[in-house]
């Protein structure tokens, strides 16, 4: 398996990981997620794959697509509240659920947390729906934990 940066061809598998990885959330959250919703059309995708401050990187092997994770470069130099600093958003990691608990994720990670030390990134951040519970285990037994906390109340 090799973890590189993504490309137009890998498209169509994004395509098929953002229906799994919608679908995970809706079965935690149908009152907000679809079913086979998608996040990204193979358009806005494309568009996607041009702005470098959104890295995207999967995770192949023999052509198909395991995982991807896509990343956004926050950089607040400048602000008027928050400190100078460079930080890794992950905005969507995903992996094909036939290959889920065969260390995909784990390589992902480890890839774009080296990605982020290597541009200066000082912080990964990134959120997790509340009853993800194999995502909060998988960030947990990497160090990540809560910045702040969004609170709800149903109407």
């Amino acid at each position: 398996m090799i973890i590189r940066p993504a490309q137009s061809a890998d498209i169509p598998g994004m395509l098929e990981l953002l229906t799994q990885v919608c679908n995970v959330h809706q079965a935690i959250r149908p009152d907000i997620f679809k079913p086979n919703g998608v996040k990204y059309d193979e358009n806005a995708l494309a568009e996607l794959l041009k702005i470098p401050e959104k890295p995207i990187f999967v995770a192949v092997e023999e052509d198909f697509l395991k995982g991807y994770c896509f990343c956004v470069i926050k950089d607040h130099t400048g602000s008027t509240v928050r400190t100078d600093h460079k930080e890794l958003y992950i905005d969507d990691l995903c992996v094909d659920e036939s290959c889920r608990g065969q260390g995909v994720a784990s390589a992902l990670y480890e890839h774009v947390t080296a990605y982020a030390k290597n541009i200066g990134c000082g912080f990964i951040t990134l959120n997790v729906w509340c009853g993800n519970d194999n995502a909060m285990r998988f960030y947990e037994n990497r160090g990540l934990t809560p910045r702040h906390i969004m609170m709800e109340t149903k109407l």
